[in-house]
């Protein structure tokens, strides 16, 4: 590993010092090695890659087999920054079946930190995965693997009880060893409650600029795809000459606080 290689200790040591941490998500090499140059902190394999690089409906179709071969081919681009992995749908019923799908996506795909939906269901998974001295990153909010559940991709925590049960949530997947969060859509008042109430950094992506840090699908960041885009988003394409000057000016929006703005959040 590069002396340089942002780690999940770097990472933390940043949400102690209060530097915001930049994450954007990567599908292949050539994207990858661009984000590593432009200062990225993290670098996302998502599931999502199932809506933008396939034209799927939900994350639901991606299968472990596809994220290890998109996270093997961003590792090819990447060394600095930290190269998080998404398990897919009902890739980690089980602890112990998380534990085998979780060790695919680091030793075949290079994944250094592989991130799972939900809260205090899974909090044996995430205890029994860092006992296995894997890397975890939560994910609470709006939780796109159960998108049929919620039936839509709807704010959570807006009421109280809702919000409480979400920070109770955080604060259990910490106490099993979870080393950072992301949060997504929720209201900014409870981002920045969650963030001030954990030790581990927390990634917002629709969860206001209280967040540690904050991440969007570079697709999305980028202005492309079709139909309406999340109100979280924002098209740093728009006023760029080119895609690296693009990632750059995120990277530097969300360092100096200036993303997300009020027009982005809930």
């Amino acid at each position: 590993m590069p002396e340089r290689a942002v780690t999940v200790p770097k990472l933390a040591a940043m949400k102690a010092r209060g530097e915001k941490i930049v994450a954007l998500t990567a599908y292949d090499a050539i994207f990858a090695r661009l984000l590593d140059e432009t200062g990225v902190d993290v670098i996302l394999v998502g599931d999502s890659l199932g809506m933008v690089v396939q034209g799927q409906d939900t994350t639901l179709q991606t299968s472990l087999d596809e994220m290890v071969y998109h996270t093997r081919c961003v590792a090819r681009g990447a060394s600095r920054a930290l190269l998080l992995a998404d398990l897919p749908f009902m890739s980690y019923p089980t602890p112990e079946k998380a534990a085998d799908s979780a060790a695919r996506l680091i030793r075949e795909g290079g994944a250094r930190m592989v991130k799972l939906e939900g809260g205090r269901s899974r909090a044996d998974t995430v205890r029994f995965l860092v006992g296995q001295s894997i890397p975890v990153c939560g994910h609470l909010g709006l939780l796109p693997q159960s998108i049929h559940q919620l039936g839509g991709y709807l704010v959570q925590g807006k009421e109280d009880r809702a919000a409480q049960s979400l920070l109770e949530d955080a604060l259990l997947l910490q106490e099993a060893g979870a080393g950072m969060l992301v949060l997504e859509c929720v209201p900014a008042r409870l981002g920045e409650e969650i963030s001030r109430a954990l030790d581990i950094p927390v990634i917002g992506i629709g969860a206001g600029p209280g967040c540690d840090g904050q991440v969007l699908v570079l697709h999305d960041m980028l202005g492309l795809g079709f139909g309406k885009r999340p109100r979280f988003v924002k098209n740093f394409m728009a006023e760029a000459t080119d895609i690296a000057s693009a990632v750059r000016a995120y990277a530097v929006a969300v360092r100096e606080r200036r993303f997300p703005g009020e027009e982005h959040v809930f």
